[in-house]
């Protein structure tokens, strides 16, 4: 699951790391402490561009310029979106917090999920997440983020939904089983994907097999598993002492399943 997690990156760092062009408009703030219903960065096709934008076009991602536009006039944009997604056909967002994981073993055929993962498909940028172990002494947090301090992208999807106040821009984290020294912590964990699946992710038209591989040896093996201080599991709480490493006992295996920030 990925319940909690940080995206401190700014906009101008995104928009470079991933050749997108930036459409957040100075809204995008730094973030120690991402909770369900939080705005949160994502890199999308933008719209009437390719396979995971509005289908009324099939183009796909080639080379790219300064700007994030493809050689065949796709383009990577860099939005804003709520995190825990709103189908197109939701009644209302009220079920929008339950909505922040779509399995990876269902995604392609799970109703609230399904057409979102055929067409819009979407980046979204982290610094690591957060799991909780439960020990005698409570519930001690860890950080699982890249040794080298680089950025992480999970696997997302993205819908509009058309509400009241306007259109809404969501998203929802794509999960699948732990891997490794992972399992330790918690039995599922983000999708990852190497930058070199970021093309077909965003806009590629493979199966799902392909689409939902698990991450590579190699970027798993560059993932640190480190404890935190528990004031992160008070969601007022932010700044980057939550990401600050701090002295815990060895994990222990068989970690518990936690669900409570999960549907599917």
């Amino acid at each position: 699951m990925c319940g909690r997690y940080a995206t401190t990156r700014s906009a101008a760092d995104l928009s470079q790391l991933f050749e997108s062009y930036d459409e957040t408009g100075g809204r995008l703030a730094a973030d120690y402490n991402v909770a369900p219903t939080d705005p949160v960065p994502i890199v999308r096709i933008g719209a009437g561009h390719g396979r995971s934008g509005f289908p009324d076009d099939e183009a796909g991602v080639g080379g790219r310029d300064r700007d994030g536009a493809t050689d065949d006039g796709a383009q990577r944009v860099l939005s804003l979106a709520r995190w825990g997604l709103v189908p197109a056909w939701a009644k209302d967002a009220r079920g929008a917090a339950r909505m922040i994981n779509a399995r990876a073993e269902t995604v392609a055929t799970t109703n609230a999920y399904a057409r979102s993962f055929a067409r819009r498909r979407c980046l979204v940028p982290a610094d690591g997440w957060y799991e909780w172990v439960r020990r005698d002494g409570g519930k001690q947090p860890y950080f699982m983020t890249r040794a080298d301090g680089g950025p992480l992208a999970f696997a997302g999807l993205w819908s509009v939904w058309k509400g009241p106040d306007g259109p809404l821009t969501s998203c929802s984290v794509i999960t699948t089983s732990a891997i490794g020294e992972l399992a330790d912590v918690h039995d599922r964990m983000p999708l990852l994907l190497d930058p070199e699946r970021w093309g077909d992710w965003l806009d590629g038209g493979d199966s799902p097999t392909d689409l939902l591989a698990p991450p590579t040896p190699e970027l798993l093996a560059g993932i640190e598993i480190r404890p935190v201080g528990r004031g992160v599991g008070d969601v007022r709480n932010d700044g980057p002492d939550l990401v600050a490493r701090v002295s815990a006992p060895p994990l222990r295996t068989g970690p518990e399943t936690a669900d409570e920030f999960t549907l599917f």
